[in-house]
């Protein structure tokens, strides 16, 4: 059983930064692939970005790219997502979540969620 506490969501301006934080509680976390999603209200869910087990192989959705970066510290049991030059369109409820193995584009391969944090970015 895995538990995953997000945090450093909040309101920004355009262009600004900020780092997502996801806690995970358990056992064995360097053996899970982690993933962040957004939703943003009247949109499907969305992968963000994706991180194998060990940190070696990362994924960025092409909106991203080049502007967020997904890293992990296993001995923490932590990963990260770095948001910089925000725009308004990242605007959405921030989720990271967990899956055994390799991690997945595919949102109903993951096993375990966080409860989300909130990016609101001001034009």
């Amino acid at each position: 059983q895995v538990q995953l506490v997000e945090s450093g969501g909040g309101l920004v301006q355009a262009g600004g930064s900020l780092r997502l934080s996801c806690v995970a509680s358990g056992r064995a976390f360097s053996s899970y692939g982690m993933g962040w999603f957004r939703q943003a209200p009247g949109k499907e869910r969305e992968l963000v970005a994706a991180i194998s087990y060990l940190g070696g192989n990362t994924y960025y959705a092409d909106s991203v790219k080049g502007r967020f970066t997904i890293s992990r510290d296993n001995a923490k049991k932590t990963v990260y997502l770095q948001m910089n030059s925000l725009k308004p369109e990242d605007t959405a409820n921030y989720y990271c979540a967990a899956r055994w193995g390799d991690p997945s584009i595919s949102d109903n391969r993951y096993d375990y969620w966080g409860q989300g944090t909130q990016v609101t970015v001001s034009s």
